[in-house]
């Protein structure tokens, strides 16, 4: 499934930008972002799934 924002498909993102928008998105906090970025790498499908995952259980 591509992303539906371009221009995250066209340039790589920072790590800062990655977790801002992965926060946004899924309500988890800044530091289970980056503690599932580390965990799993930059894949953002398997980021939104693990990050509404956990988000669930809260």
């Amino acid at each position: 499934m591509a992303d539906k924002d371009p221009v995250w498909n066209e340039n790589q993102p920072s790590l800062d930008e990655f977790v801002k928008r992965l926060v946004d998105e899924t309500g988890i906090s800044e530091a289970q972002a980056l503690e599932l970025i580390y965990l799993i790498g930059l894949n953002w499908s398997s980021l939104v799934r693990e990050a509404k995952a956990i988000a669930s259980r809260h």
